[in-house]
């Protein structure tokens, strides 16, 4: 999940938000739209005088059409230009100015978000300038501001994706996860020849389908008061033109016709790694919450079934990750291996497909239960202590769901998960035939053509 959540004692501690009877903390909050469609989330708190602003824009890589990839995350480096009333690229000095801190945006698959916070006697000027870039960023747009930030983006990818190791493995990955055309095929950051490609017309009309009102979540955590806020909500988003809400597109969760493999060799790469993935239930539904679990149950460090096996005991790995990546229109659950230098990489494949064929007929001990519940309620609430990260979860929510108020039944997909229905999911979704599996060699192309190891194909 994207969320992770919280303990029972430590829940007494953070008073800015309620327990209810049974223990499950409460983020208080209000939520209604405006005229305009756009939806408003506010969660006062006094404690500190603060603010979060926090501005969801529903469209994300998932979103984007083949020729145009890249383009959810190009814009959210456009907004950051700010609309024609602050200014060409005036959006952040005016925030540094009074004194706002974590400015930054993000874009995943499914949506494109950007955050700040301020001072609380500073919020308006930092919804001038939210409203400012959502209705007016067109304005300033022209052919320098996009070829400056193409080329930004670009740079990015070289640095973030081309030209780092194990990079050439996050691309082979998705290729073999999903087939052409599947939204989720290309990453997030793009193609070099889509984002060159992209005109004018392209960019505008990209921003004129998504970046509409209706399409957007705005929240507000930190000491406000809600009936004071709402008007000043309203004078800077009140008068936005209300227009149609962009339909997302719906697929079928992936189906792998028999298990995939390839090699991918890095000169960049310093150890060997190994790569399986599966796809698995989307966000939020049935098995996400028991196929975490099983990640937690497998990867945990210290604990971990496979981390204990191959970094602790046979100390064949450098190291050992095993996460659900959870989203909108499919997740993938991932076993990453990186070997010690001469590692017998077949033995630890082999271990691998060993320990997944024990979760997928063994239940998990309830020991091992319960500390991975632990494990994810308590990253969840320490993180409620931000104010950010309460929006993020309302945004979740709201996103994924079309609720907010759903902490409570977050905690039960957990709690509630038994270690028989664990193995079940197991079994179900990380099937042998259903994997994707990508060996990761160090050094410069071979003369002679790698074979990945028995336990990958």
């Amino acid at each position: 999940m994207a969320n992770r959540l919280l303990p029972m004692v430590v829940v007494l501690l953070l008073w800015p938000w309620s327990a209810q009877a049974d223990d499950v903390p409460k983020v208080v909050h209000e939520r209604y739209a405006l005229p305009s469609g756009m939806e408003v989330l506010l969660v006062p708190d006094r404690s500190v005088p603060l603010v979060a602003v926090n501005l969801w824009v529903h469209v994300g890589s998932g979103d984007e059409v083949p020729g145009r990839s890249g383009f959810a995350h190009l814009f959210e480096h456009m907004m950051f230009q700010g609309g024609k009333h602050a200014g060409e690229d005036q959006h952040f000095p005016v925030l540094r100015k009074v004194g706002a801190t974590g400015i930054n945006g993000t874009t995943n698959s499914d949506r494109t978000n950007y955050f700040e916070q301020v001072p609380s006697h500073h919020l308006e000027t930092a919804l001038w300038l939210e409203s400012d870039r959502l209705g007016w960023l067109l304005d300033l747009l022209n052919q320098k501001s996009l070829d400056n930030q193409r080329e930004v983006v670009r740079n990015e990818r070289r640095q973030r994706y081309d030209n780092v190791p194990y990079g050439k493995e996050r691309f082979e990955i998705n290729r073999l996860l999903y087939d052409e055309g599947h939204p989720y095929r290309h990453l997030t950051i793009g193609l070099h020849q889509d984002l060159e490609r992209a005109s004018l017309d392209d960019v505008r009309g990209f921003f004129r389908f998504w970046y509409v009102p209706s399409n957007t979540t705005l929240c507000l955590a930190g000491d406000f008061d809600p009936k004071a806020v709402r008007k000043i909500v309203a004078k800077w988003f009140g008068s936005f033109p209300r227009m149609p809400k962009p339909a997302h597109a719906d697929r079928p969760l992936p189906v792998v016709p028999g298990a995939r493999s390839a090699v991918v060799v890095d000169p960049l790469a310093k150890l060997v790694r190994l790569h399986w993935a599966w796809h698995s239930p989307k966000t939020y539904a049935p098995g996400d919450a028991e196929l975490d679990i099983a990640a937690h149950a497998l990867g945990s460090a210290g604990t971990g079934r496979l981390y204990k096996r191959l970094v602790h005991q046979l100390q064949l790995a450098q190291s050992v990750s095993v996460h659900q990546a959870s989203a909108q229109l499919s997740s993938t659950f991932h076993v990453t291996v990186d070997l010690r230098p001469g590692a017998d990489r077949e033995q630890a494949a082999a271990i691998v497909q060993e320990e997944l064929a024990r979760l997928a007929n063994e239940p998990i001990d309830e020991r091992e239960r319960n500390r991975a519940v632990v494990e994810v309620e308590s990253a969840f609430v320490w993180g409620l202590e931000g104010l950010n990260t309460r929006c993020e979860v309302l945004q979740g929510y709201n996103h994924y769901l079309g609720q907010t108020d759903w902490i409570a039944k977050d905690l039960q997909r957990y709690r509630g998960a038994t270690p028989q229905a664990v193995r079940d999911t197991a079994a179900r979704f990380l099937r042998p035939e259903a994997q994707v599996f990508v060996l990761t060699m160090p050094g410069p192309p071979p003369s002679v053509p790698v074979a990945p190891p028995k336990g990958g194909k």
